[in-house]
């Protein structure tokens, strides 16, 4: 458990990895089996629902759910898809960063 309180979130340790057959976002947490995750499904030929982010409870606090919902966010623009917001920390996301290409 030391590792995992020695984990701090800064944006240069922090790297989303994209799983596009699993549908889902990841940050490997210290290298180990540690993981967040931010799942998405699509629910029509153009639009995903961004339905769970979970960090594992060590790690929760350090804004690691915010690079979740900042890759899938630039995703969903970067492919000019419609997002469903399912996951209420995705909804806090947008709320908290009202970037203009989210509204599009």
């Amino acid at each position: 458990m030391a590792q995992a309180n020695a984990f701090e979130a800064s944006s240069s340790q922090i790297q989303v990895e994209h799983d596009r057959k699993r549908r889902q976002f990841v940050i490997r947490l210290n290298g180990s089996h540690d993981r967040a995750v931010l799942l998405y499904e699509y629910v029509g030929k153009k639009t995903v629902d961004l339905q769970h982010t979970e960090v594992p409870d060590a790690y929760r606090g350090r804004g690691i759910a915010k690079h979740l919902a900042k890759a899938a966010m630039d995703f969903v623009v970067e492919e000019d898809l419609k997002a469903h917001l399912t996951c209420w920390y995705i909804q806090k996301y947008v709320k908290e960063n009202p970037q203009p290409k989210y509204f599009e």
